[in-house]
């Protein structure tokens, strides 16, 4: 635990006595924390390396918040400071979370491509508590919420306008079924038990690295496959483009019509469907109150849970 606890420790806290708890009315499967038995692995000196990269770094410099390692430095321009390191004690590297290209994972943003004013009054939102999560204690809330009271507004400017200057990358795979791998936390997000334990899926999305060794190596390429209930995509489509007899206000008429965004209205096409589902929900519960929450309010309201596992497979299933 001793990564966890200097995280921790960055954030204010004097020891992590307790995981987030997840309430029973929210999914754990969204909402994924960490048990109180998780133990990172051991760092045993060696070189980690990924698929396509000369670089080589120890899980102890893939541990530093305030380095984003850059596995692939000719896929995009080069990093500002913020991004590529923060600045201490306080500011971690953007690109340690979000990776050096902003495509994020299941359990924070993607970046890469968002309007630069929409990253500018996110970190606005985090810094002034009109954006919170339903799950308040989860550690990337918390860091974001950290990281916004921190950075200065050069830092915050200097951050959107190359996270926003990125072209995104479809990474996530979404496979319809009714049975999934058996999972267990891994970090912050799923990981399967083994190669053969399996489980019905039910209403759920089960979303998890690829290869999960590389997604912990923070390789900006990692890819993910997120597991939807059969019918899924086809009633999301059907939701976001005609809002099923007013159930929700069609997604398209502010997101566009191939979902990529319009103006300053962040794309949520080819988003991570977890992700997805999360702001859906901390829409809902009024934990999400900056100025673009006002239009989602009425968006959200008589959305069910299967509703939004419908939306979130069927955004994520098209290309950013």
């Amino acid at each position: 635990m001793k990564n966890l606890s200097r995280f921790c420790s960055l954030l204010g806290a004097l020891a992590f006595v307790a995981p987030a708890q997840v309430q029973p009315d929210l999914p754990a499967w969204a909402y994924v924390v960490r048990p109180l038995d998780y133990k990172d692995p051991v760092d045993d000196g060696s070189l980690r390396h990924v698929p396509d990269s000369t670089k080589a770094w120890t899980l102890t410099q893939l541990r530093d918040f305030f380095f984003a390692p850059d596995w692939h430095p000719g896929d995009h321009a080069a990093l500002p400071e913020v991004v590529a390191h923060g600045r201490k004690p306080d500011l971690f590297a953007c690109g340690f979370c979000h990776r050096a290209d902003g495509p994020g994972g299941p359990e924070n943003a993607t970046l890469a491509g968002l309007p630069e004013a929409y990253i500018v009054q996110q970190m606005a939102d985090f810094k002034s508590g009109a954006r919170r999560s339903a799950v308040s204690e989860r550690v990337p809330e918390m860091a974001m919420i950290k990281v916004a009271e921190a950075a200065n507004d050069a830092e915050v400017k200097s951050a959107g306008a190359y996270f926003s200057s990125l072209k995104p990358r479809k990474t996530i795979t979404v496979m319809e079924t009714d049975v999934v791998p058996k999972t267990h936390v891994v970090g912050w997000v799923l990981a399967p038990v083994s190669d053969t334990d399996k489980e019905p899926l039910g209403h759920r999305i089960i979303e998890m690295p690829k290869d999960i060794e590389q997604f912990e190596s923070r390789d900006a390429r990692s890819e993910f496959i997120a597991y939807a209930p059969i019918g899924s995509v086809k009633k999301g489509e059907s939701l976001a483009k005609s809002g099923d007899n007013g159930k929700t206000i069609q997604c398209v008429l502010c997101h566009g019509a191939d979902l990529r965004g319009f103006g300053p209205v962040p794309g949520i096409a080819g988003r991570s469907p977890s992700y997805l589902v999360r702001q859906l929900l901390d829409f809902q519960g009024a934990k999400r109150n900056g100025p673009g929450a006002t239009p989602m309010t009425a968006v959200v309201a008589k959305l069910k849970l299967d509703d939004m596992i419908s939306l979130a497979a069927y955004s994520a299933s098209l290309a950013p």
